[in-house]
């Protein structure tokens, strides 16, 4: 990594910092627009100044309601010059949750589409706080009281930076939950944490400005935030995918623009291998990282064989505490369910209920301490004093994160599931991603889940839903499953329910969202 002569404080000062070294290369590559360095630091200083001339303050929050885009990045980087807080807010969410996070966090704007001016204008009226609404998209260029357009912004305002009031304890941005267990949580950022978090990666990932990295990863989701801001850290190349529905046209951008490294969840990179990839020029691609969760051992296999010399980074976060996790590509092959040992900079251990500490091979929940770990829930004062606890030092908050664990006389650490998920069938307890790995090893499973379903007698048993591939729909059979289950499973892992379908339910990111299968 060759940046950077500026002291980089806050996250805006990335940016300044590519205008003075690189202000001609090109930053971001999405759909059809590229954005150099210079380019995005001017339609930011724009719209920061017009966010503080409509009545933005130190502080305030700003939500986008915005898919990945160039307006979305260069919305990101104003926010945070408008010496705001922003927040990403997940596109398929529906207008009652957008109304929800708005009032909770008592939002001051919000940046969305322009076929969305009626949403907008509705929501204007439901939420005290927001004073207007910036509307993206060629229909916004007549703009109205309290709905400003976008591009009459970039036409009209200077591009001046404003002045920077913040310091790097000030929160940066909220990343808000899904939601799953109840109501949507704002997860608290600060401009020193995220800084922390990236190097982190960057270190980690090897990283340096040669790379141009591809994610479909949304920005709603913190790993997304995280791929933006590392790349344009070392001064690298961002190649941002709207999403991940047409991966042909990924792979085709990958190929066209050199792509070095790649990052997408587990259920992405398997559809990615239903592709025939040797159509496309991958050469340049360096690294793959695998984000959330651990990769099942066939999908590492698969990986190897279709791109050998690529090296496979697997690592665990969460939005309350990102990268925690990594496993060495030097050791994928030895240890491939394993997540690594603590990214630098980080610690983890593992504890039992009473908060006694855990050796090798015994299962708990893993805590991890760090200068990544978050600093709680916007106004959710219970929930955070059950996540984020005081540690060691005063003042210091360690994140439970609610994951079960083992780690192995090495310091490896092994996923075992969610405390939530854990199937209690009778005196057994199953995790469901021993079953699901097993179910990913038989050729034809695309994707695959897990749950316990009630019963009378065990309390839980245990029902694996899996999709197949189209070549294998029509010769693997629910009997074909359940005898491979019988050959790699324990008999009390063995699912009692086995379900195909023709999908699963997924969130924005790409993971399997179980409570819609439950």
């Amino acid at each position: 990594m060759t940046m950077q002569t500026r002291t980089i404080r806050l996250i805006q000062d990335i940016l300044r910092a590519n205008v003075t070294e690189r202000p001609d290369k090109v930053a971001l590559i999405c759909e059809n627009r590229r954005l150099t360095y210079a380019q995005i630091d001017a339609m930011a200083d724009r719209l920061a100044n017009a966010f503080r001339k409509n009545g933005v303050q130190d502080g305030d929050r700003i939500l986008f309601h915005l898919l990945n885009s160039s307006e979305l990045v260069v919305s990101i980087f104003a926010a945070l010059k408008a010496n705001a807080v922003f927040s990403v807010i997940d596109y398929a969410n529906t207008f009652d949750t957008l109304r929800y996070i708005a009032a909770d966090c008592e939002a001051a704007a919000v940046v969305t589409y322009d076929h969305q001016a009626e949403s907008a204008a509705r929501l204007l009226q439901d939420v005290p706080s927001l004073r207007f609404a910036v509307l993206t998209g060629r229909g916004a260029r007549q703009p109205v009281p309290n709905l400003l357009a976008f591009d009459a912004i970039q036409e009209d305002y200077p591009p001046d930076p404003p002045p920077q009031s913040m310091i790097d304890r000030d929160l940066a941005y909220l990343i808000y939950t899904s939601g799953t267990t109840g109501k949507p949580k704002g997860v608290l950022v600060t401009h020193r944490s995220s800084l922390f978090t990236i190097e982190s990666g960057i270190e980690y990932l090897g990283l340096s400005e040669d790379d141009i990295h591809a994610s479909p990863l949304p920005l709603s989701f913190s790993p997304g935030i995280n791929q933006l801001l590392q790349t344009f850290r070392i001064g690298g190349t961002l190649i941002l995918e709207r999403s991940f529905a047409y991966p042909v046209m990924t792979l085709k951008r990958m190929a066209a623009e050199g792509a070095t490294g790649f990052a997408g969840v587990p259920t992405i990179l398997a559809l990615l291998l239903q592709m025939d990839s040797s159509r496309y020029d991958l050469s340049r691609l360096r690294y793959v990282s695998s984000i959330g969760a651990a990769l099942a051992p066939s999908i590492i296999q698969q990986i190897r064989q279709r791109l050998p010399r690529v090296a496979i980074f697997s690592t665990y976060g969460m939005a309350e505490a990102s990268y925690s996790l990594g496993l060495e590509p030097a050791q994928i092959d030895q240890r491939p369910t394993s997540v690594g040992k603590p990214f630098p900079g980080t610690q983890a251990w593992i504890i039992e209920e009473d908060g006694r500490r855990l050796g090798p091979d015994q299962i708990g929940e893993l805590v991890v301490r760090g200068g990544h770990i978050r600093s709680g829930y916007w106004n959710d004062s219970a929930a955070t004093a059950q996540r984020f606890r005081p540690g060691s030092i005063p003042g210091e908050l360690v994140c439970f994160t609610g994951d079960v664990f083992r780690m192995d006389e090495e310091g490896y650490f092994y996923f075992v599931g969610r405390s939530d998920e854990i199937i209690k069938s009778g005196a057994k307890k199953v995790a469901p991603k021993e079953i699901e790995n097993a179910l990913y090893g038989l050729s034809g499973v695309l994707e695959a889940a897990a749950i316990g379903v009630p019963d009378p007698l065990l309390g839980q048993v245990i029902k694996a839903i899996v999709v197949l591939s189209e070549q294998a729909r029509s010769s693997l059979t629910v009997q074909d499953i359940l005898r491979h289950c019988h050959q790699t499973l324990e008999e009390f892992k063995v699912p009692r329910q086995i379900e195909i379908r023709d999908s699963l339910p997924k969130t924005p990111s790409g993971k399997i969202k179980k409570t819609d299968l439950a």
